[in-house]
């Protein structure tokens, strides 16, 4: 397994699970240790879009899913919502680039006005002060005054806002297509190769 820190994926409620997902499944494929956090919303979203049945406990999910995407032994680390002593809840965690996706507004709320609530918010709050990398991908259509200036407010603050937004100029053919998109975006900001999406002028 890559010597490089581990990833922090948190998945919360608003609709883009297969985003999620794809991404968990790309990262495990990379060779990047990951931690996961998925938040109770999240569960209820995940098994409303797709056939996958990851509900119960952090033990289990770290199971079931580790066995679906083919992880290595403690590649895949899943904590649950106040498992305080979790390597993400302190800055003294070894700990490396952080990802919401997708990032409820709720949780984007929280996270603008340091919350730290539930281990998600606290994960990205210690991202946050830390100065690591956090990406946040909203999925959210409109966005009101208070999700833009919250957005806004997090930027300031070094976050990177990235919406689940796909774009066309790679000529999809299907749903699959427009959420590599997506993945591929993040990655590409995490630093890790991908081969879904041609970069621009390398078509």
């Amino acid at each position: 397994m890559s010597q490089n820190k581990p990833i922090t994926l948190a998945i919360t409620g608003a609709s883009g699970a297969p985003y999620a997902l794809r991404l968990l499944q790309c990262l495990l494929a990379a060779d990047r240790q990951v931690y996961l956090l998925v938040s109770k919303a999240a569960q209820v979203v995940l098994a409303t879009e797709t056939e996958l049945q990851v509900q119960g406990t952090p033990e289990k999910m770290q199971h079931y899913l580790s066995q679906l995407y083919g992880a290595k032994e403690g590649q895949l680390q899943v904590f649950g919502r106040e498992q305080w002593m979790a390597p993400v809840a302190s800055g003294s965690g070894r700990n490396g680039p952080m990802v919401i996706c997708p990032c409820s507004t709720g949780t984007l709320s929280a996270i603008a006005h340091g919350a730290s609530d539930n281990l998600i918010e606290r994960a990205a709050d210690v991202a946050l002060k830390e100065r690591r990398t956090l990406i946040l991908v909203p999925r959210e259509a409109p966005y009101s005054t208070v999700h833009l200036r919250n957005m806004l407010s997090l930027s300031e603050m070094g976050a990177v806002i990235l919406p689940a937004s796909p774009g066309f100029y790679h000529k999809p053919q299907s749903v699959q297509d427009l959420v590599d998109f997506v993945v591929a975006r993040i990655l590409s900001h995490l630093g890790i190769e991908q081969n879904m999406v041609p970069f621009w002028g390398e078509q």
